[in-house]
């Protein structure tokens, strides 16, 4: 297998990314893949990359060395011209919810340059029902609730939590206290300000007999279809889907760690064993020396 020898080759190899770099232009977040970026270096401030479903923990058939794919991913953030301001992980950080996973993950993570990290569980992370490990580490910015908001450059973010109530082939939810807060939250603020949301199960219905979909998520898009600019990050699915519905732009994230089948194809989601040369192509790292930019105006993990 091929090895790219420079940094700008390392980035041409995650033509469909590991990772999503977003920037910002003219008051409108703009997904690209890495390649673009450093193709494009200069032209755009990077603001933030999202990695998702990274499942430490995992070493099944599916990818016997999650540690090694996350790392890739890592050094091709690194590698980047301009450093972005933000990193989202959108759950599912480790695959057991087990202490030392978690400790393993944010060690890993940690190498991440990056200015600040940002996070939201999935279901394998919060395995207990209450998410206690999760919590202990990432619970503080909520005040151990998962849901919270920040602004950077000009843009709202919102970190929401649809695992707490999850049951395997079910949809998420939200539930009324996030749903208040989150009303709350937007309350006030100008319909003209970026918005970011991001959670771990996808904000609609992509297959309901899969569970990949949010029961309630049509009160959240209620709430935020005034807004001018709104981008809704997911992962869970461990592949691409996006849809835009008004100015609400809809992405869900390749996983880091294995892919899953597409909607509806096979007997149901889970790890999905590809042959080893595929595998890199699948969660978007490869060291093949070409720049398979199918993507044009979005590119997702």
């Amino acid at each position: 297998m091929d090895h790219p020898t420079s940094r700008r080759g390392a980035l041409k190899c995650l033509g469909a990314g590991a990772t999503t770099l977003f920037v910002l232009s003219g008051g409108v977040l703009t997904p690209m893949s890495l390649a673009q970026a450093a193709a494009k270096a200069g032209t755009a401030s990077p603001l933030f990359v999202q990695i998702s479903d990274t499942h430490i923990g995992f070493n099944k058939e599916a990818n016997p060395d999650v540690d090694a794919t996350l790392l890739r991913a890592i050094a091709l953030v690194n590698a980047l011209p301009a450093r972005p301001a933000i990193a989202l992980h959108t759950g599912d950080m480790t695959h057991l919810s087990k202490a030392a996973e978690f400790d393993h993950a944010a060690g890993l993570l940690s190498g991440l340059k990056v200015g600040e990290m940002h996070t939201t569980p999935g279901e394998h992370d919060v395995t207990d029902g209450v998410g206690t490990e999760y919590f202990a580490r990432f619970g503080a910015a909520s005040n151990n609730r998962g849901y919270y908001s920040f602004d950077h450059d000009g843009v709202h973010f919102v970190a929401l939590v649809n695992v707490m109530h999850f049951k395997p082939g079910g949809l998420g939810a939200f539930g009324d206290d996030q749903l208040a807060w989150l009303k709350d939250d937007l309350a006030g603020r100008s319909a003209s300000q970026p918005l970011v949301l991001f959670a771990h199960m996808p904000m609609w219905t992509i297959y309901e007999p899969w569970g990949w979909g949010t029961g309630d998520s049509d009160q959240v898009m209620a709430l935020v279809r005034r807004f001018g600019s709104v981008t809704v990050l997911n992962g869970h699915i461990h592949q691409i889907v996006s849809k835009v519905e008004g100015n609400v732009n809809f992405h869900t994230a390749r996983s880091t760690a294995y892919p899953q089948p597409a909607a509806g194809d096979g007997p149901g989601p889970g790890p999905l064993k590809v042959a080893p040369d595929l595998l890199a192509g699948r969660l978007g790292v490869t060291t093949v020396t070409r720049i398979p930019l199918a993507l044009s105006d979005y590119t997702l993990v």
